[in-house]
């Protein structure tokens, strides 16, 4: 659902002065013409959910139209696929899920490239029964993976813990057979899955974050067509900005307005998710850590941009020869916005 957008307007004082015959100066206040405000479609991901939140913020707060945006958020779904309106020009910005989008990009010359990473780490998990102690103790177990999951993270398993294709079986998005069986683990989101967990069998899971296990993807990134960048770099650097700032006031303030306008577009999205999910992100640096913690939310570096790299093409995920630098740009990032807003 579309929000109405709302004008900023200015006053503008024009003084006429009489020139002749003693007539005294007269002084005349003339509005200026509404000033239009730019018009931005962000395509995200999924269904609206709090790993959204701070772009919601901005919308619900006002803070994009304070940068001179009108953004409408195109949600995505399972039956939408978002991404490719983007290069054709459908939609302005996309939410991409991790790094390696980028890297498939340029692997396929796909002219996007990603202009900001709001999550300092994947909030991808590994969950398992509360007898579970220690990551490789999961090398052990059956492990529910998705198809997705197989050609990604799951390759730096096994190239880097050892994990094996024989002990996988589909992930259907289904926690049932993880629940009914023990010796078993299954992959999640750290914001959401255990939650559903929890509710469903009354009990905390043991849960692993990869990227504590050394996965250095960032996550949530903004994408962007590379002809805008070029010609519109103002307009990039204000919706980079702007829902930087949607970001800090999601996590560290007042995101009633928020969540209010995600449970409209999801209704079935509850209070206790979205309470969940935000303690989450806290409680993990899902969001504020790494390299955001000097340079702010958002941040990307060339030093992790080389290291994830290199675990891919450990991982046989990448190729050696593929120039990943065109993935991203670190133009409109790095610039500390916000971070007054951080609590002290």
């Amino acid at each position: 659902m579309r929000l109405a957008s709302f004008l900023r307007r200015t006053a503008l004082t024009a003084i006429w002065a009489a020139a002749a015959a003693g007539l005294s100066a007269a002084i005349l206040i003339v509005p200026a013409p509404a000033q239009a405000l730019d018009q931005v479609a962000f395509g995200t991901n999924w269904v609206p959910e709090p790993e959204h939140g701070g772009f919601y913020q901005a919308l619900a707060d006002g803070t994009y139209r304070k940068y001179g945006l009108d953004v409408t958020i195109v949600p995505g779904g399972p039956n939408v696929n978002n991404r490719i309106l983007l290069p054709v020009g459908k939609i302005d910005f996309f939410l991409s899920a991790n790094t390696l989008q980028g890297f498939d990009a340029i692997a396929h010359n796909v002219p996007t490239v990603e202009v900001a990473a709001l999550f300092q780490k994947d909030p991808q998990v590994l969950i398992a029964h509360p007898g579970v102690q220690n990551f490789t103790d999961l090398k052990n177990l059956t492990l529910f993976i998705s198809k997705e999951g197989m050609a990604s993270y799951y390759q730096w398993l096994k190239a880097d813990y050892g994990f094996t294709d024989s002990q996988v079986k589909p992930y259907t998005f289904n926690p049932q057979p993880f629940l009914a069986d023990r010796n078993s683990a299954m992959q999640g989101y750290v914001t959401s899955e255990p939650f559903a967990i929890e509710q469903a069998a009354h009990f905390t899971p043991k849960v692993f974050l990869l990227a504590d296990q050394g996965f250095s993807a960032y996550s949530t990134h903004i994408e962007t067509r590379r002809d805008l960048v070029e010609q519109k770099p103002d307009l990039v650097q204000r919706f980079v900005d702007a829902s930087i700032i949607g970001w800090f006031n999601y996590i560290y303030h007042d995101n009633s307005a928020a969540n209010a306008l995600i449970k409209k577009q999801n209704p079935e999205m509850s209070d206790d998710l979205l309470a969940y999910s935000v303690a989450a992100m806290k409680q993990y640096g899902i969001v504020d850590s790494g390299d955001a913690a000097a340079l702010g939310v958002g941040a990307m570096t060339d030093a992790r941009m080389k290291n994830f790299f290199d675990e891919m093409v450990r991982a046989g995920v990448a190729k050696a020869d593929l120039d990943y630098r065109k993935a991203y740009t670190l133009q409109f990032v790095d610039k500390k916005a916000g971070l007054d807003l951080r609590p002290r």
